[in-house]
């Protein structure tokens, strides 16, 4: 090796840093969709039993809202 050449130097770790920080970016990211999702969101009222019965396959809310 001459006085003018540079080491060589390996850029995996660079690349690794920057990935596992992208991939970070991407769960944070999306955490931050689902929670504001869950607390801006108002579901529609769906249909139930509004009485108690006891009608096979059809299942009442325990309290309604509607």
């Amino acid at each position: 090796m001459t006085g003018d050449e540079a080491p060589k130097r390996n850029r995996w770790p660079v690349m690794a840093w920057g990935l596992a920080a992208a991939v970070l970016l991407v769960v944070a990211a999306a955490n931050a969709h689902l929670v504001y999702v869950a607390v801006a969101s108002q579901p529609d009222c769906v249909a139930h039993l509004k009485d108690a019965g006891s009608k096979t396959g059809a299942f009442r809310a325990a309290k309604s809202a509607c």
